[in-house]
């Protein structure tokens, strides 16, 4: 079976630091953080569109936005998880997923060339 697929993507700046890492992450330090996010489907609505792109960077944007400039350690649930880019991905897929039943993945890129996925 055919299928669409969407990405939106955006950015925000964040710092974090790793506990009980053994290197120079256990140290605060910051990214500007890539998310991008992927809906899949097979269903277009009456003028052709499987979803607004305008409807899924807003809430893409205040997802970030609960992140955006802050020490990440310090906003739930990483004041006691790990602020790793695993767990940043997981959470940000759950919190889009509340809005987009077709969200099937979240990639989060911490530099150029690093990233995680969570589907």
């Amino acid at each position: 079976m055919s299928m669409y697929e969407l990405m939106v993507e955006d950015t925000f700046d964040a710092a974090h630091a790793l506990r009980g890492y053994e290197g120079s992450c256990e140290n605060l330090h910051g990214h500007t953080w890539k998310v991008q996010v992927f809906l899949k489907g097979n269903k277009l609505n009456k003028i052709g569109l499987f979803e607004d792109f305008r409807n899924i960077k807003q809430r893409l944007r205040t997802t970030l936005n609960a992140f955006d400039h802050k020490l990440i350690n310090d906003i739930p649930p990483f004041d006691k998880k790990n602020p790793t880019s695993e767990n940043l991905a997981e959470t940000i897929y759950k919190l889009m997923k509340k809005s987009f039943k077709s969200l099937t993945k979240v990639t989060i890129w911490e530099s150029p060339t690093t990233n995680a996925t969570y589907s």
